[in-house]
């Protein structure tokens, strides 16, 4: 496992546009690699039903975020849509990284940034398609979002992929175990 020059595990942010195979990438190595410890943002939205506090989120109240924001405890978080607050609580990712566990932290673009900026020392991988005409081929076909959410996505993909030059690793999602053995790579893991 590649550790920092401190001797702790590498903390590892993946970002990437919207049906680019986040979540299935993410799934496969989560099952080849055990030992990695995954980031559970915290939220303000109310559980839904099947979502347990401290697996799926942390949940708390829009006074608690604040106040977790005000303390520096958050490596990264956004208000979305005007309605509630998301973000990165750094205590999880620290505990991981002193049990010597490597960490990947999944964010957007945005949160990447922040997280850049409060922890320096994290590695930054984007996530691309083999072409953007492969990503709207994905995103229309999951057929779950309406015409208008498609565009907004594909137009927010957009803005992601231009920053590629920002991060330390650009891997492609061709395939899911070529993404998953690129992934596994950079971070270190045997």
């Amino acid at each position: 496992m590649k550790k920092h020059q401190t001797g702790q595990p590498q903390v590892t942010v993946l970002v990437g546009p919207t049906a680019v195979g986040k979540g299935t990438v993410m799934a496969a190595l989560r099952q080849e690699h055990p030992e990695i410890s995954y980031s559970v943002s915290a939220t303000t939205r109310l559980p839904r039903p099947g979502e347990v506090d401290g697996v799926h989120y942390f949940f708390v109240t829009r006074e608690r975020f604040k106040e977790m924001v005000d303390a520096g405890m958050m490596l990264e978080w956004a208000e979305v849509h005007g309605l509630n607050y998301y973000g990165t609580p750094r205590e999880p990712v620290e505990a991981a990284i002193a049990a010597g566990r490597p960490v990947l932290i999944e964010v957007d673009l945005a949160g990447a940034r922040q997280i850049r900026a409060s922890m320096p020392q994290a590695r930054h991988v984007f996530l691309a398609p083999p072409s953007f005409e492969v990503l709207v081929e994905r995103l229309t076909g999951r057929g779950t979002e309406s015409e208008q959410e498609q565009a907004r996505r594909l137009e927010t993909a957009l803005t992601e992929m231009a920053a590629q030059d920002e991060f330390d690793q650009v891997i492609v999602n061709d395939t899911v175990d070529n993404c998953v053995r690129a992934l596994a790579e950079f971070m270190g893991l045997d």
